[in-house]
């Protein structure tokens, strides 16, 4: 396959790099509007084209496919475009700045036959595959809750709050290990700094009693990437930045036993073992853009398609509207 990346800022490079090492695809032009960008891209891939003309890149001829990895902003028409080209589209997360817009990419994609798929990276990397299949073989038994937190300092971005910068990530995670729709969102936040939050809390409400909290913040002193996955049976504890042992699992509980009457309610605390399971040691975005190819090859439909990126869209713009509410609730 033939691909055209448009954007080569701070996740460009890696895509390009990794399309270019993947058997049965190739790099063929490459467009960013930074002079600087485009002289990185030249001195790297000399053989390459670049451009600072996107529409050069999505007319191509010789291009099955184009990799959209630019600001959401940009998202909606570069990857209309691309389909209206009779282009395959690879697009950054967020997929798109708003619901309406991608359900409008959805549609044409059908009507031309071409694929979308969103880059939801960590759901190749072999502790979301291996939580989720944890989770299908009911190892944790019923989710009561999802809880995560994913701060830094930093990267400030000047076009989205860090909402819509972080927590797509947590959200395509949620949504691929949890498998229900959301019934409502309530999310709290303040900006210090340039106009948008940097510092966000969002709640999100499933059925069957299942919450989702997910702290996102630019202004931490310290880098945490740690979420925890309660059961019925079991508790899960994901720390992506262990070099071993990320992912650990507690054979601990809670069970409950009501005989005549709410006072005589009784609370049993059980502790187990505590196990960590082998991870499979993969590079999640080769691992992602070698299933994309599959998908369009094989004419598939990827799992992390238009439609799952659009259900990330819609929770983040019922966080929006909440947080311009100061926390009110938003149903989806």
């Amino acid at each position: 396959m033939n691909f055209g990346v448009i954007g080569y800022g701070y996740w460009g490079p890696n895509i390009v790099r990794n399309l270019m090492t993947l058997e049965g695809s190739q790099v063929c032009a490459i467009a960013d509007l930074s002079p600087t960008a485009r002289a990185r891209a030249q001195k790297a891939y000399p053989g390459v084209t670049v451009t600072p003309n996107a529409a050069e890149v999505i007319t191509s001829p010789e291009i099955d496919a184009i990799a959209v990895i630019s600001p959401v902003w940009t998202h909606y028409e570069l990857a209309k475009a691309a389909l209206e080209n009779g282009k395959h589209v690879f697009v950054e997360k967020p997929f798109t700045s708003t619901a309406a817009q991608g359900e409008e990419l959805i549609n044409l994609a059908l009507r031309k036959n071409l694929k979308i798929m969103v880059d939801h990276t960590f759901l190749f990397t072999g502790a979301v595959r291996r939580i989720a299949q944890l989770i299908d073989q009911g190892e944790l038994g019923s989710l009561y809750y999802y809880d995560s937190t994913r701060v830094n300092l930093g990267l400030f971005q000047h076009d989205i709050n860090v909402l819509w910068d972080l927590a797509p990530h947590d959200l395509s995670i949620m949504d691929y290990l949890i498998k229900a729709n959301p019934e409502g969102v309530v999310a709290t936040g303040e900006g210090h700094l340039n106009g948008h939050e940097d510092v966000a809390y969002m709640t999100i409400y499933f059925p069957d009693r299942v919450i989702a909290h997910i702290n996102v913040n630019w202004l931490s002193p310290v880098k945490v990437r740690t979420t925890l996955i309660g059961g019925e049976k079991r508790m899960l504890v994901w720390n992506d930045l262990e070099a071993d042992e990320k992912v650990k699992i507690y054979d601990k509980g809670v069970q409950i036993t009501n005989q005549e009457g709410v006072y005589k309610l009784l609370v049993n605390y059980r502790s187990g073992d505590m196990w960590s399971p082998q991870l499979e040691q993969v590079e999640a975005l080769q691992q992602e853009l070698s299933y994309f190819v599959d998908c369009v090859s094989a004419g598939k439909e990827p799992f992390n398609n238009g439609p799952a990126g659009l259900r990330v869209v819609k929770m983040l713009e019922a966080a929006s509207q909440s947080l311009s509410k100061k926390g009110s609730l938003v149903y989806l």
